[in-house]
This record gives structure tokens, sequence and C-alpha cells, in this order.
């Protein structure tokens, strides 16, 4: 979930809900009370939580699976991910592709709504895009939107000519041919296109309601979604609750009544309510409880496939971090294997690259057929670090490490600082800011080194590389390298996968070559559910899903 992680990830990133909207009538399937209805006095209600507030629930400013992760059960796109982890039909009930690969022309299904009862249109879709990759909204995750021609010049223009800008606008190569139909004409092939349409950039808003109501994603009472459920309720910094959107196509398949966002940044406070029954659901288990999950064989304990990485950021534009031997000196000097086994304790495996494994290339596996892309080395980290210092006339090495308010970032920031402390004589102090603070930090480039992780947006080592390129809102090191820029963006264009795939892995190899950032781990997705829960699926790249859960008690 270009997944910030967010671009931005954490150790078992976090996630939160909500929005709001509406046109300014009274949306009355947005009461508090929704799912209770007479017939219906004991409501099946999923219960998980989510550590941080959202920073915003439109689809257009989202960044974060704090995020995404209620997004992605308000909201659905073109197409969506099956419990078996494939691309099926959402809003859209068939498409056809033109030969070149370039042109696709999408369907949308009959009698398809808003959770205020508005038609779901393709105008809905056209909208949200072009509203998206507006310079004046200022979407992080705007570049998603870049495979359709004309986005990346309307989204990057700085043209102040209202006629001028209105052109590039018109530009956008997504037009709605009628209300039941979307044409989309790519700058160039996209192998997975059709993936990315199931990604919360992607997702539609209501034309009327954004027009009517800028700010109506802010409130629950104003919050208007096509999803599987609606927002029922929003009390800021405590909880989102969602109800069933009765509008939803395919509502007979929805069981539940209501999922509840408990927001709580306190993993140990979580896990007592987990055990004391407040909580059907913990995905981010605090890791001795973890550990003791394990050694019991819990039957609760489920450890899910994740398409994610752990690492720092470097902010390659302050001295020292701008010298490539300081950078990589750090990240020899560090013990992964130590991190995993005896800190995050759930099965997660060390990096040496940034793409995870669970991907293919032309010839099978990628990550094995790239290899390792650096080693850990004492002797070579103090070297390096000793004449990265020297060049850059630094007699003292001294900064911090800023991560995200997270028990577990914490204990793996305090490991690494007593690493380098004890391999390499620096004295690092730790940082600790709420999730949104540390995002708007690092897009600011206020920072010496930072936490961070990201779950793939879609299924290809391309969602792990591009966000490195020069031009992306996701890099946030300040690293450029042209060369790197041209290989990734050649990738993009290549039909033939023998030669899309060499740029591929010789542009990661020259990521790690100038290590902007210092992977640490592969994430796993650790979490338990009570054993009434039924029908929950992890997709690889997504949170827990529960579209489809069942409460059996």
């Amino acid at each position: 979930m270009k997944r910030i992680l967010s671009t931005v990830l954490s150790f078992v990133l976090v996630l939160s809900l909500l929005l709001t909207g509406c046109s300014g009538a009274k949306n009355d399937t947005n009461k508090a009370d929704a799912g209770k209805t007479e017939t219906n006095k004991n409501p099946k209600v999923m219960r998980v939580y989510s550590s941080s507030e959202p920073g915003s629930l439109h689809p257009g400013k989202a960044q974060g699976t704090h995020e995404s992760w209620p997004l992605d059960h308000l909201m659905e796109g073109l197409t969506k991910k099956t419990p078996d982890g494939k691309i099926d039909g959402g809003m859209a009930k068939d498409w056809k592709v033109s030969q070149d690969g370039l042109t696709y022309t999408f369907n949308l299904r009959d009698n398809i709504k808003w959770s205020n009862g508005d038609p779901v249109t393709a105008q809905d879709f056209e909208f949200a895009w072009k509203y998206c990759l507006n310079p004046a909204t200022a979407s992080k995750y705007a570049f998603q939107l870049y495979y359709i021609a004309g986005a990346e010049a309307y989204n990057t223009s700085k043209e102040t000519d209202a006629a001028k800008l209105k052109a590039l606008e018109d530009a956008v190569a997504v037009k709605s041919i009628n209300d039941k139909t979307l044409e989309i004409k790519l700058a160039k092939p996209t192998p997975y296109f059709l993936e990315l349409l199931s990604f919360y950039t992607y997702y539609p808003v209501d034309k009327k309601v954004q027009t009517a109501n800028k700010d109506w994603q802010n409130e629950a009472s104003s919050y208007v979604s096509n999803g599987a459920f609606k927002m029922s309720e929003w009390k800021h910094k405590e909880s989102i609750t969602l109800a069933r959107n009765d509008n939803y196509y395919d509502k007979d398949k929805i069981k539940l009544d209501q999922i509840v966002f408990v927001i709580n940044d306190n993993l140990n406070t979580v896990w007592q309510m987990y055990k004391s029954g407040d909580l059907d659901l913990d995905h981010n288990l605090p890791t001795e409880i973890l550990g003791q999950l394990k050694a019991s064989n819990s039957p609760e304990l489920v450890i899910g496939n994740e398409l994610a990485t752990y690492f720092y950021r470097f902010n390659t534009t302050k001295k020292p971090f701008n010298n490539v031997k300081v950078r990589m000196a750090l990240a020899m000097a560090i013990d992964r294997k130590t991190i995993v086994e005896n800190i995050t304790q759930g099965g997660q495996r060390p990096a040496f690259g940034m793409t995870p494994p669970g991907l293919s290339d032309e010839k099978g596996d990628y990550q094995k057929n790239l290899g390792d892309q650096f080693s850990e080395d004492l002797v070579k980290a103090k070297q390096l670090l000793d004449e990265g210092l020297k060049e850059e006339k630094v007699d003292k090495l001294s900064f911090s490490i800023l991560y995200n308010t997270d028990a577990s970032h914490k204990k793996i920031a305090e490991a690494i600082q007593d690493m380098w402390k004890k391999n390499l004589g620096l004295d690092v102090k730790l940082e600790n800011v709420d999730f949104q603070v540390k995002i708007d930090r690092e897009h600011a480039l206020q920072y010496d080194v930072s936490r961070a992780g990201w779950i793939g947006d879609y299924a290809d080592p391309m969602t792990f590389l591009d966000m490195w390129d020069s031009k992306s809102t996701q890099n946030d090191t300040g690293w450029k390298n042209p060369e790197y820029d041209k290989l990734i963006e050649r990738a993009k264009v290549t039909l033939d996968p023998a030669s899309r795939f060499k740029d591929i892995r010789d542009a990661e190899k020259l990521l790690m070559k100038d290590i902007p950032i210092m992977p640490i781990y592969f994430y796993t997705r650790p979490y338990v559910a009570k054993p009434y829960v039924k029908g929950l699926f992890k997709p690889v790249n997504k949170y827990p899903m529960m579209h489809y859960v069942d409460i059996q008690k």
C-alpha cells in the first residue's frame, strides 16, 4: 500500500478509518445506530483497532495504511481483490483491452449506488482521478495515476493560467463515455494496471457530494461511500464505526452489521482489550506476546504473508548522510538476525534489498534471482565510516532516529541505537512522534534517519522501486540518480519480460549501491482473531479484510 506505506508503514503497519460526505441534504444512511433494527437486536459487530487517527479518508488524499484499511471497506474501485488474491470486477462488470494494451473500456454494473442513494457513475471515477491529479489538491499519491496518458503533465504543471490548466486537465485520458462506460488510455502498456485499479487512489468519489461540500470526508454525518460499508460514527482520535451499506450491490454476502475501529497506540493496552474480549482482532501484537503465542502454538495466531519491507530512510540532503560511504557503513553495522529473532519474533526475514519475497520475474522468483545486494561487515563498516566522515570534514557523528509512536518501532530503534554505539561508537538519539507528524517531517526532509515501511500497492517489483524515482512524492530522502530514473522509466514501458526485468534488477542494484535507504527486514503479518470470527482473509499487500466475515458465537 503504495502500500506510504503510504507510504509509508510500521512494524505491523497501523491504520484507521474515516471520512465524510453528503451533498447538503441530510444523509439518512449515516445514523450511528445503523445495523440495529427492530428485527436485529443482536447485531454482528467486528471490533478491531487502529493505532492512529487518519490524516484523511478521501481516496485522493489518503497516503498510509492507517487510512487505506478503513477505505478498503468503505470504498470500491473498478476492480477488487478476491479472498484467493485474484482480481475480479468491482464497480465494473466487465472490460475490454485494446490489442496494443493502451486502451481500457469499462462497463459499470447496473444499479450501483452510493450510500446516500446517488447512482455511481463513470463521471464519478473521472472526476475523482482528475481531482487527485489537480496540482492544488497536493495529493501525495497522485503519482499512482501517472500510468494514464496526460496525468503526469497535469499533476506536475506549474501553470497559473486557468484556461491552460483546464486544457491540461482535459488532456488526461480518462473519459466517461456515458454514465456506465469509462474509457482509459494509458501512456504506456502496464501489465499490472487491472490490479492497480483495486488500489485506493483509484477509488471514485461522489461528484455531487464533492462539488457541494469539499469537506465531506471529515465527518461521519457527511461521509458517502460506495463499498460494502458506510461510516456511521467518527469519534475523532477515539473510534470509527462502519455499518453495512444496504446500497451495496453485493450486500447479501455481507454478514457484519458493524466494524468498529478503536484508535489506540498502546500495543499492550490493545492486547489486553483483545484478551478481555473487547476486540475481535489484534494485528499488531507486542513482541513478547507474539513469542509466547508462537511457543504455545496458539490456534488463534496466524502468521500472514505480507508484501512489505521495514527500512530506515537517510536524509541525503544533510551532512554526512549525503555521503554514500557513511550510509553504507550504517547499513552494514547492524545485526538484522538479532532484530527479527529477539524483537519482532514474527517469522520476519533479514533484508539486504528493497523488494520482499513473493514476487515473480521472467525467470521465476524475483528476489532469489536478484540476490542480496550488500552484507553485514563491521570491519568494512568502520573503514567506510572513517573515510566518509573525513570526506565530509565531520569530526564526530551525532544524530537522531525518528520513529512514530509504537512499542515495536521503539524496541527496534533502541536495538539499532545500541548496535551503532557498540559497533561504530556513534551517539544516536531517539525521537518518537505521532505517525502523521512523522510523515509530514519526512516530506519536508526535517529528519536525520527515519523509520519507514512499505506495503506493496500491487504485486510487481515496481511498487517497491518507482517510489525512489527523483520525481516521486514518496521518495522523502533527497536522493536523485538520473540513471536510476532512466531504468525505472524504461522498465515501465517495456513489454518484453526479459528486457523489463533486467532493467528492474539493475535499478534495484543501483538503489542498493547508493543506499539512500537501509533495509532491515521483510515483514510478515502476525495477527490473532477470535475463534468465532469466520471468513477473514488477508491479501498479500493489504491488512486482513473483513468484507465476508461472519460472527458465529
